[in-house]
């Protein structure tokens, strides 16, 4: 889960930019950038991501930052861009995986997964944490949010506990909703994560998505792995 960033990560994939860099030079200074404004982030809070400072800590000046990020609000959904790009491409990761692999305890898995993300992504704690968020983040976060429950749906299909249908990916949207709103709770509580409210994260989510999958099969059968 803790996968080192790349350059296209930090240089906030498919954010909208003031001017989208075409060079690789251009895209490595933005992608400086913007590891400046996370370390800012990180240390002063939501509230210091002004140009001037985050030009400062980049050692650009304000003139080149401003091509690309004319101000706090387009910093703020650079980085939250990039840390849903993060956390979907391991959610992926999790999809293929579940194809080729049998867990015993999916949620367990998954629950571990998304802990350890927000143990190692501290920016992405200080930037919802401190209730900094745009009105356009909390919008891509309401899609990113959708992005990750599919991926949810498509482990359940790959281990052959569902069928695709409409209700699995309500269900499956529910389940991540509670379980992200659990997890954040336990990370605001702990740095490294209240490790009862996250047992009870995952209980809850166990006895949640057994009852989903038990719609799905009958007393001796269950629907094949999709491959």
């Amino acid at each position: 889960m803790g996968e080192p960033t790349t350059d296209t990560d930090r240089a906030g994939a498919t954010a909208p930019l003031r001017r989208t860099p075409r060079q690789a030079r251009s895209r490595a200074r933005l992608a400086r950038v913007l590891e400046a404004a996370e370390r800012v982030l990180v240390a002063e809070g939501v509230e210091a991501l002004t140009t001037t400072r985050v030009a400062a800590e980049a050692k650009v000046s304000v003139g080149s930052l401003y091509q690309y990020l004319p101000d706090r609000d387009a910093i703020i959904e650079a980085l939250a861009t990039g840390y849903f790009a993060r956390l979907e491409r391991v959610m992926d990761d999790f999809a293929r995986a579940a194809e080729a692999e049998r867990w015993d305890d999916p949620v367990g898995v998954l629950v571990d997964a998304c802990a350890a993300v927000y143990r190692a992504e501290h920016g992405f704690r200080a930037l919802w944490f401190g209730s900094g968020l745009t009105e356009r983040a909390r919008d891509a976060d309401r899609e990113h949010k959708r992005r990750m429950a599919d991926g949810v749906r498509r482990i359940l299909l790959a281990l052959g506990l569902a069928q695709d249908d409409e209700a699995l990916g309500r269900a499956c949207h529910a389940a991540f909703l509670a379980g992200d709103a659990l997890a954040q709770e336990a990370f605001r509580r702990d740095p490294e994560g209240d490790s009862i409210l996250l047992d009870e994260a995952r209980i809850m989510l166990r006895g949640y998505l057994a009852q989903v999958t038990a719609r799905y099969r009958s007393d001796d059968e269950r629907p094949p792995p999709r491959r």
